[in-house]
C-alpha cells in the first residue's frame, strides 16, 4: 500500500521537508556524536513506521531509513520497491549501549512488528518488506538467534519468518524518507498504520522509552 502512496506523495514530502528543515534538525545529534555510538540495524516492514519505533526507545539517539540485505548496488526507492533488488526496507539505529543494549534493541525488534507474516507487514506486501535482524559480529548473531529460541519456545507467535543475515552493506534511503512519520504525522498511511504501530508497540513495552514519550 505505501508504495502505491509515495509516488503522489513524493513531491509532497520533498516540499514539507524542505519548509521544515530549518527547525526539525535543531535537535538532531552530530555526526561526531553518532560516530561515537554503537549502530544496530533492523528491517521489519516500512522503514517510516521502524523509524519511528526505535527513535522513542530511550538511548537510541538516531534511526535512519535505508535499504540492506539484497544484492544490488546504490539501490533507490524505485528499485527496492520493486521487490526485485532483495533488498528490505532498513532502518540503522545509533544507540548508547550504557543506557540500552542491543539484546533490548531485539526485544524492540520483535515486539513492534509480527515476524510469523512472510514477505509482508500490515498492509504492504513483498521481500522489502520482510523481516530481518541483521548482525555484525557473532555475539550479535548468537543474542538474536537466543531470542527467536525464547520465543519459539515460548509460543509467543505462531511462527517465527525472521532471517538472521549478517550485515554486507547498508544504503541510506532518499533524504525525504527520513522522520518521515514526525514530519507527516496527518498523512493517510501514517495516521491509519504507522502511528497504531508505535501506539501498540508504546503500550507491550513501556520501559524503555524515552522521558516524555507516551
Amino acid at each position: 500500500m505505501k508504495s502505491l502512496l509515495i509516488l503522489p506523495l513524493a513531491f509532497f514530502s520533498l516540499m514539507s521537508c524542505a519548509q521544515q528543515s530549518g527547525s526539525e534538525d535543531l535537535d538532531k545529534p552530530s555526526q561526531e556524536t553518532l560516530d561515537s555510538l554503537q549502530t544496530a540495524y533492523f528491517a521489519s516492514g516500512c522503514f517510516w513506521c521502524v523509524e519511528a519505533v526505535f527513535e522513542s526507545v530511550d538511548g537510541v539517539a538516531e534511526a535512519v531509513s535505508g535499504y540492506a540485505g539484497g544484492d544490488k548496488p546504490n539501490p533507490n526507492y524505485q528499485v527496492v520497491s520493486s521487490g526485485n533488488s532483495r533488498h528490505a526496507e532498513t532502518v540503522k539505529v545509533y544507540y548508547d549501549s550504557t543506557k540500552v543494549s542491543f539484546e533490548t534493541l531485539v526485544e524492540v525488534f520483535f515486539n513492534s512488528h509480527d515476524p510469523s507474516t512472510k514477505d509482508s507487514q500490515g498492509p504492504d506486501n513483498g521481500p522489502q518488506y520482510r523481516s530481518i535482524a541483521f548482525y555484525q559480529n557473532e555475539n550479535e548473531a548468537s543474542i538474536i538467534r537466543k531470542k527467536i529460541e525464547e520465543y519459539r519456545a515460548a509460543e509467543t507467535f505462531s511462527r517465527i519468518t525472521t532471517e538472521v543475515t549478517e550485515l554486507e552493506k547498508f544504503y541510506d534511503a532518499e533524504d525525504y524518507h527520513q522522520d518521515y512519520e514526525r514530519l507527516h504525522p496527518n498523512q493517510g498511511y501514517i495516521k491509519s498504520v504507522s502511528i497504531p504501530r508505535l501506539n501498540k508497540f508504546k503500550k507491550k513495552m513501556p520501559w524503555v522509552l524515552k522521558d516524555g514519550v507516551h
